[in-house]
């Protein structure tokens, strides 16, 4: 099969969109633009599935008037469909109805089996023909659908997904609204290729069943291409399953009605969302490909009914379950879409590729969701490669998009490494935008961005290079805490004291006072016990405070104390029989009234070990490919000759939290310095232009 060339692909349906927009006008008045859709969708489908039936509908129909109960079957297969109508009518018969219009209309969306009849009750579109009967627009619309040329033999699927795409991009217009980001032929193209590219000699077999699962399905582009890519390029005799879901009912309408012109079954098209059930639970796919949204929230108020919850009993199942590997924040749901990509990825062969945005490279901190996520990810060898690709490639976002390359089944040379491909400079300007799609990646393109990815051969000394290969440590690192000795001079004076009383130690300390708690629960009438009890220990609290700052100031003194230790003990003697005190109350206290202090005496405990500072606590990132000594000497030592680190991790200890994590700083890895221009030569652009612009306002 030859790679079709976006722009002529563009070209290509310019006729049939403007056909069905003009169509779509008629409609002005009744209804408002954002609800064109819900005629012109239907309408398109219904269309598309006479016309691939037209060929068999009089064989189908003769059939079922011999005998009204032949089996469903045996219709099918006169039909040489998975799907028939069984009705005299089809949209040009229908426009001789007259005033019948209407419920002819319906005798005849009867007639379909009952997957097509589903399709179509999903998008309830006999709201729609009543409606547009009762004001005089359903004879039009029927007639003009009834001339248009969507037969299979003349638009393909290729062709009719960029159709129905084309349209829904324009009704997202109208709505004014963002719309899904439908994936451009030419990525979908791209990612075939690269989940095809290695691992793959059992696919050639003759017959082979090969599996395809696209989560988040959209309208079908991503499947129907990596059909068309295992069946004429790859295995002509392949037997492919196409699996899909998706919660969007116009997407999955155009969907589901493409896979059964297609001959897949249509039960594995569902209408369902992913976060809330797989329902292919038990069938492993030996391809995952999908482009699940960007940015949307799997829990809040602003996630989907019911989202939140199944996700986070999907989660209690542990290792058994989907997300296996931890929930990433609620803002966003893509490592969920890539943990579950990988739950159905085939043992020891699967293969998956994934588009997203920068956000899962690297959001969120060292034990974060999206960190441990990663982690897994990368200590269980499936990242094979990350591909960085252009901006302006989508019809609705601008944004850079990113490729993840999953493998069950990694060859030799790639074990235990990841490959990053930067492949921003591989495009070309569209001859006209498409919503904020400037861009596209050529046939030509996109073989080159292919070859880098099978050669996998790294440059890493050579920055302007377009691939890099690392260990899978250069993407793991664990967290050290770093600190400075205690070291504070410390003041038993008016001003500090002042400091202490209006402290947050004092005055939203839950274990001493909490202004803001304590006014909720004055104002709660009648408290429970234990809002009774919490209430009374901020009055005990209350009471503390304020004995303490009281008796501090009966000892105010001008003299600064360096030796924070013996601070602490003439505190002690000074506070030490008011009601409340113990000895970490002390030792906050006196953090309070003192200031670190690189001239005060430092502190050693018993050992002789030198005590540090707890407000002083810093962290640093180190790879787990790097000396962590070597590290601390080159980055840290030089501003900070006194730092103490360490790992601050114990496994022995029940509430101790492992600060290892992985992020994938993609850019790092490829950034080059640019010096900015001569500031001179800038001054004397802007002079130029300034006085380029005087002479302009002189002549008007």
């Amino acid at each position: 099969m030859s790679v079709e060339n976006l722009n002529e692909n563009v070209r290509n349906v310019t006729k049939e969109v403007g056909i069905v927009m003009s169509i779509a006008n008629t409609l002005r008045g009744p209804y408002k633009a954002d609800k064109y859709k819900d005629v012109i969708i239907p309408m398109l489908i219904i269309r598309r599935i006479e016309c691939a039936l037209e060929a068999t509908k009089q064989a189908v129909v003769k059939k079922y008037k011999e005998n009204p109960n032949t089996p469903p079957k045996i219709l099918r297969k006169t039909a040489g469909f998975d799907f028939y109508n069984t009705s005299n009518y089809d949209l040009k018969e229908l426009t001789k109805s007259g005033a019948k219009l209407a419920t002819d209309f319906e005798s005849y969306i009867d007639g379909f089996s009952s997957n097509i009849q589903d399709i179509i009750n999903s998008l309830e579109f006999s709201k729609q023909i009543e409606k547009m009967d009762k004001n005089n627009r359903l004879y039009n619309v029927v007639k003009k659908f009834s001339e248009m040329n969507l037969y299979p033999e003349h638009v393909s699927n290729i062709k009719m997904g960029y159709i129905f795409e084309e349209i829904i991009r324009r009704f997202s217009e109208k709505a004014g609204e963002a719309g899904d980001h439908y994936t451009p032929r030419e990525v979908i193209r791209l990612l075939v290729k690269l989940m095809t590219a290695e691992g793959c000699d059992d696919i050639l077999a003759p017959e082979k069943e090969i599996t395809v699962l696209d989560m988040a399905c959209g309208t079908g582009g991503m499947l129907s291409t990596t059909y068309d890519e295992i069946i004429n390029n790859i295995n002509p005799r392949a037997k492919v399953q196409l699996f899909g879901q998706e919660n969007n009912p116009e997407s999955y309408a155009i969907c589901l009605a493409d896979m059964l012109i297609k001959g897949q079954k249509a039960d594995n098209i569902c209408f369902q969302d992913t976060m809330k059930k797989d329902r292919f639970d038990g069938t492993q796919m030996r391809f995952v490909i999908a482009n699940p949204p960007f940015g949307q929230p799997w829990g809040g108020k602003d996630a989907g009914d019911g989202v939140e919850k199944a996700v986070n009993e999907e989660y209690k199942k542990g290792k058994e379950g989907r997300f296996f590997a931890g929930l990433p924040g609620t803002g966003d749901m893509q490592l969920l879409f890539m943990q579950h990509a990988i739950y159905k990825m085939k043992r020891g062969i699967g293969r998956a590729c994934i588009i997203t945005n920068g956000s899962p490279l690297f959001s969120g901190g060292t034990t974060s969701g999206e960190s441990q996520i990663r982690r897994y990810m990368i200590e269980n060898d499936l990242v094979e490669a990350i591909v960085a690709l252009p901006g302006d490639l989508f019809y609705n976002t601008g944004i850079s998009i990113y490729v993840f390359v999953l493998s069950k089944n990694k060859r030799k040379e790639r074990k235990g490494k990841i490959q990053l491909i930067n492949a921003v400079n591989y495009w070309t300007p569209l001859q006209k935008s498409l919503g904020k799609k400037r861009k596209e990646i050529t046939p030509s393109q996109i073989e080159e961005i292919v070859n880098i990815y099978k050669n996998f051969e790294s440059y890493i000394d050579n920055p302007t290079n377009e691939c890099k290969i690392y260990s899978n440590n250069e993407f793991l690192y664990k967290e050290y805490a770093v600190y400075q000795p205690l070291q504070r001079s410390c003041y038993l004076n008016e001003e500090y004291i002042k400091k202490l009383e209006s402290s947050s130690l004092f005055n939203a300390n839950s274990h001493i006072f909490n202004e803001t708690e304590f006014e909720e629960l004055i104002n709660t009438e009648p408290r429970d016990d234990k809002q009774e009890k919490k209430y009374q220990a901020y009055l005990l609290g209350r009471k503390f405070t304020n004995e303490i700052i009281q008796t501090l100031l009966e000892h105010i003194t001008a003299y600064v104390e360096k030796d924070f230790s013996k601070f602490v003990s003439k505190i002690k003697g000074i506070i030490k029989n008011i009601e409340g005190f113990s000895d970490s109350r002390l030792n906050a206290i006196c953090m309070e009234l003192s200031i670190m202090d690189k001239t005060a005496i430092i502190q050693k405990d018993k050992k002789g070990n030198v005590i540090i500072d707890t407000t002083t606590k810093d962290t640093e990132i180190i790879k787990l490919s790097e000396n962590v000594k070597d590290y601390m000497i080159k980055e840290v030592f030089p501003h900070i000759p006194d730092a103490i680190y360490f790992y601050e991790y114990n496994p022995n200890k029940k509430n101790s939290v492992e600060k290892k994590g992985a992020e994938f700083p993609f850019t790092k890895y490829f950034y080059e310095y640019k010096a900015p221009e001569n500031s001179d030569i800038l001054l004397r652009e802007i002079l130029s232009v300034n006085n380029d612009i005087n002479d302009l306002i002189k002549k008007i």
